[in-house]
């Protein structure tokens, strides 16, 4: 009888176990939680590899939650994800994360890398490449920046503010003013722009990001191109400004024409 007894639980469990199964992976359940995240605070899509690839703790644990799961959508990483979605929004409501925060954006370039290192080679190339790195990037920490992300011979940085931003770039044309491989001395270009960018995981997007980025494609060697944003948020004191004649979007979409672009000058 005790056998019988026990063959019965464990039958019974079986069967609960697999009707949880089943409803964790029903279609319905999943779209239901799905829409329920679209009204939660926060971003919706939170825990896709974009959003996760921060280094703050809910992007940490949303990237180890997503091991836990296989590929099929289920009901239960949709709750899970919706609550790490909600602790994250608390965290930039409480200023923990800089989400929709006014930053300044600057993009740097090295005028004329790719020609030069197609005659030098890849061994040269990289020693300039670090010694560049070696010479902007303590800066940009230096100056409270954020690399966003490095692009080729070039990065992406972040700052709370433009004051801050051309402190680091004029230490970083400084530095950079003292490298030399194989008989050539690099010179960057940059341009920099101040706006409220969407902040996705450890990156930036939005149209201010591509402003700064148009900025640097624009500015000649050794040249600094901000926005107007950007040059009211300076001291004239420490920085020069004179406006960039001649300069056009080339038709950057949602940018105007008539928005103005100065050159800036550390004093």
């Amino acid at each position: 009888m005790a056998n019988l007894y026990w063959d019965r639980t464990r039958a019974a469990a079986a069967r609960a176990a697999a009707r949880a199964r089943e409803a964790n992976r029903n279609p319905t359940s999943v779209e239901l939680l799905r829409r329920a995240r679209r009204v939660l605070p926060g971003d919706a899509g939170f825990g896709d590899p974009l959003s996760a690839a921060g280094r703050d703790s809910a992007g940490t644990i949303a990237r180890l939650a997503g091991r836990l799961f296989d590929e099929q959508p289920t009901a239960s990483r949709e709750v899970t994800l919706g609550g790490l979605q909600v602790w994250h929004s608390l965290r930039e409501r409480t200023g923990r994360a800089e989400v929709g925060a006014e930053v300044t954006i600057v993009f740097t370039d090295i005028v004329g890398f790719s020609d030069w290192a197609m005659r030098v080679g890849d061994e040269e190339s990289l020693l300039l490449l670090r010694r560049v790195a070696a010479a902007t990037e303590p800066e940009v920490l230096e100056h409270r920046g954020t690399v966003v992300k490095r692009l080729g011979d070039g990065l992406m940085a972040a700052f709370p503010s433009p004051q801050l931003a051309l402190d680091a770039v004029a230490a970083c044309l400084d530095g950079v003013a003292g490298v030399e491989v194989a008989g050539w001395r690099p010179r960057l270009r940059v341009g920099v722009h101040t706006g409220r960018p969407r902040r996705i995981g450890g990156d930036y997007l939005g149209m201010d990001v591509n402003i700064a980025a148009r900025l640097a494609e624009k500015a000649g060697a050794g040249e600094i191109l901000v926005s107007e944003a950007t040059r009211a948020g300076l001291d004239p004191s420490r920085i020069a400004t004179r406006p960039k004649r001649g300069f056009r979007w080339g038709g950057v979409k949602g940018v105007p024409e008539e928005i103005a672009v100065h050159v800036a000058t550390p004093r």
